[in-house]
């Protein structure tokens, strides 16, 4: 009988329960990284503003942090509407905050207003010291879980510290991976701060991981981060490194650009309102659009092209190193850890702007500009040389991959892996969790064909059956895996029943019609856990219901204790990315079964016994004798 499902059923989440329910959709949950990237965030908008000029960033023993700054202090009067003060507001609602319009901040990093309540929402505890100009008192508040535990209070200010904002905070393990900080991406992260903007000196003192104090001030431009900043390796262009601004009504851009002779490894930084975009966007896809627009016309005017070329974006990308600062007033990020800018309405204009500074620029140093040009040429030219030579080698038109495969970067087929992964949501959480540069993502939509009594040649009208053998390289039937792209192909379908039966027809796909690659010890099945049990802050997974059994025995437990709790996957598109890489992906912890065959005739047997239409009797036969080994779902 169906459970009814009414209005009642319907919950709203209030305050900052959603970042508690989800907190993936809100942080990065490896790390308390980003958490601590948020608060000085918050201040580094004080600095743009004008009011902030020191940051000091404490990691502490017990695995708390601190940020504190001079900057204008959060407001502690009472909210108009909500009659409690507004760090009170700021702290326990989301979307709230000043920065949704320019009235107090022109560029700032928090547009979504969800920053400081969620590190709230994900601390175990947090504690705020407030200091505002003018006003003779300290100001503290502390919160326990998100929840509000001692309401504000001041006392007569005793520190010569004449304004500015104290948050500590310890993150809750419950919701991170680890507690331990990424000490190196923060202290990139700190030391870039510095360098975007002018004149702010930002302290980072670590009492836990053994760096000592370390202080970041900058009063320069971007020229000399880019060219010391990593110890960028290699030669480059050093007579003249591009360096440029773009002054428009609501957003200014900033770049600093120099060229390597070889493409090793160039640093590419882009940063909005001084927040990391790792994934780009809007500004650096304008960046890369006006540069190979200007460069094929500087190309063009002198008459460098030989005849027949025409130069790719990639060709004068792979050689630059490049930072990018943006700063803009309401910036739309892609999501709330704001790795891509998607202000997409500014895309045509900057890049019009673009190439007409980068164009005065080539021009003014023709020199250079012949130099970078000849770069982007030789780059082109290998381009073609490179496709060419792919071309006779296969003696046919270009493969097209297909679209819904995710490919690696390596491609070296020794250290590559394909997985073939049950499903688009599954398949999405594995590209996310994934290393991209030896493992590929191939999702797949429902059962495959079943091709146990198909031909080769027939097969391939199935488009599943196809995007498998074009993205391994291989031809059904044939024997030839010279050009075989990935050393492991993994089957990863869902533990359950329905999971087992697109595992078994993935089998029979490659027992029938690509046995040498078994036979050669390229295919695999993935075993994904069916159960995860928490007991004691401990997390445990397991594979199926045996080891469950198992499990608990060892722990002296069952499922009725008090302090377990198990959690059975539906698929693996529930689980988050972090989980899916630390069970399924990683190799460190993942467990891999090597499809092999038995001597004799009996894997034929087998497979016809499960798959072929004409042996139905004998599967009733079978399903009645193994039937009690089934496990129902």
């Amino acid at each position: 009988m169906k459970k009814k499902y009414t209005s009642s059923d319907i919950e709203v989440l209030k305050g900052i329960e959603p970042v508690q329910k989800r907190p993936g959709m809100y942080t990065d949950t490896s790390t308390p990284n980003h958490l601590i990237q948020e608060l000085i965030d918050n201040s580094v908008d004080e600095a743009i503003s004008g009011f902030c000029d020191e940051i000091i960033i404490r990691l502490h023993e017990d695995y708390s942090v601190s940020v504190e700054d001079n900057g204008r202090g959060m407001p502690v009067d009472l909210h108009p509407k909500h009659k409690i003060p507004g760090v009170e507001v700021i702290m326990t609602n989301l979307h709230s905050g000043a920065k949704f319009s320019e009235k107090n901040y022109k560029y700032s990093g928090g547009l979504h207003g969800v920053g400081v309540s969620v590190v709230n929402a994900l601390s175990e505890s947090l504690s705020l010291k407030i200091i505002r100009n003018g006003d003779n008192k300290e100001y503290s508040m502390v919160f326990n879980n998100g929840k509000l535990s001692n309401k504000l209070k001041s006392s007569k200010k005793i520190s010569k510290k004449k304004q500015g904002t104290t948050v500590k905070f310890k993150a809750d393990e419950k919701y991170f991976d680890t507690l331990d900080i990424n000490i190196k991406d923060l202290t990139h992260l700190v030391k870039a701060k510095s360098i975007l903007q002018p004149n702010l000196k930002l302290i980072l003192i670590d009492e836990k991981y053994g760096m000592g104090e370390q202080e970041f001030f900058h009063d320069g431009d971007l020229k000399e981060y880019l060219i010391n900043a990593n110890n960028i390796s290699g030669d480059y262009l050093p007579d003249k490194s591009y360096h440029g601004t773009i002054d428009g009504d609501t957003y200014k851009l900033e770049w600093s650009a120099l060229w390597l002779l070889e493409p090793s490894d160039p640093l590419q930084e882009s940063y909005v309102n001084l927040i990391p975009t790792a994934y780009g966007g809007t500004h650096v896809n304008s960046f890369r659009a006006g540069l190979i627009e200007a460069m094929r016309e500087f190309c063009e005017r002198r008459s460098l092209l030989p005849k027949n070329l025409k130069l790719s974006p990639e060709d004068i990308w792979k050689n630059v190193s490049f930072i990018l600062s943006f700063k803009m007033s309401n910036p739309q990020f892609s999501g709330q850890t704001k790795g891509k800018l998607q202000s997409n309405h500014l895309s045509s204009m900057l890049t019009a702007q673009l190439k007409d500074k980068f164009e005065l620029w080539l021009n003014k140093h023709t020199e250079v500009g012949d130099r970078i040009a000849e770069i982007a040429i030789k780059n082109a030219q290998a381009r073609l040389l490179s496709s060419t030579s792919d071309s006779k080698k296969t003696n046919t038109k270009s493969i097209l991959l297909p679209s819904r495969l995710s490919d690696c970067t390596s491609k070296d087929s020794s250290v590559s892996e394909l997985f073939l992964v049950e499903g688009d949501s599954a398949g999405g959480s594995a590209k996310q969790a994934r290393d991209r540069s030896c493992q590929a993502i191939l999702p797949l939509r429902g059962k495959i064909l079943n091709t146990w009594e198909l031909s080769s040649d027939k097969i391939l009208d199935s488009k599943e059956v196809k995007d498998i053998s074009v993205s391994i390289g291989v031809d059904p039937g044939s024997d030839d895996i010279s050009k075989l792209r990935y050393g492991k192909i993994c089957i990863l379908a869902d533990a359950d029943s329905d999971g087992l039966h697109i595992a078994t027809l993935l089998t029979a796909l490659f027992y029938k019609h690509f046995k040498s690659l078994i036979e050669s010890g390229h295919i695999y099945i993935a075993k994904p856990p069916l159960f995860r049990i928490d007991y004691k802050k401990e997390t445990h997974y397991v594979v199926d219901e045996n080891e469950k059994v198992k499990l608990l025995k060892k722990l002296k437990i069952d499922d009725n204790h008090p302090q377990v709790s198990i959690t059975r996957f539906k698929g693996l598109g529930e689980m988050n990315p972090t989980q899916l890489r630390d069970t399924t992906l990683s190799k460190k912890s993942r467990k891999l079964i090597e499809l092999t065959t038995s001597s004799g005739n009996k894997d034929t047997i087998l497979m016809d016994m499960l798959l072929s239409k004409k042996k139905s009797p004998d599967r009733k036969i079978w399903l009645e004798k193994k039937g009690d080994l089934a496990q129902i779902d």
